[in-house]
């Protein structure tokens, strides 16, 4: 028996073009009913977008992000009031340029510093070589309910 692959499936050559063709649907099937309830699922989220230190973060109830530092204490409630986007029970709310009356809020877990990058200079022929080290500093976020 000579086996062979059709996409994902293994089936014998003996196979007619017609069971493997089922077998390829079942497997299409199957796999198209995962990503239905997948984006299913995806609908009900409650999520937001917001601004801070001039980047876009998508986060939702329970999710932990990394931001610019801000000057917060660890454990303080940070309010984050740049929402650009509120997306609830399907329903996008997005903002001109930012929602009214939507707040994001927050609890400063940690404040730290990321791991080091080496920023190497160098000239070529010319005996002119700078090393220099640098962390970004940063605080972790952990979302503790968004208001829309």
């Amino acid at each position: 028996m000579v086996l062979k692959w059709v996409g994902r499936l293994l089936v014998s050559r003996e196979t007619s073009f017609r069971n493997r063709s089922k077998q390829v649907a079942k497997h299409v099937a199957k796999a198209s009913c995962t990503c239905m309830a997948s984006l299913e699922k995806e609908v009900d989220v409650l999520y937001a977008v917001v601004e801070t230190g001039g980047k876009q973060y998508r986060v939702s109830t329970g999710d932990a992000i990394y931001v610019e530092k801000l000057n917060v204490n660890e454990g303080d409630e940070v309010i984050l009031d740049r929402v650009l986007l509120v997306s609830q029970d399907g329903k996008v709310q997005v903002g001109t340029p930012y929602v009214d009356g939507a707040k994001v809020v927050a609890k400063a877990a940690k404040q730290g510093k990321q791991k080091k990058i080496i920023v190497f200079k160098y000239k070529a022929k010319k005996n002119y070589r700078k090393k220099k080290g640098h962390r970004q500093p940063y605080t972790k976020l952990v979302i503790e309910s968004i208001t829309a």
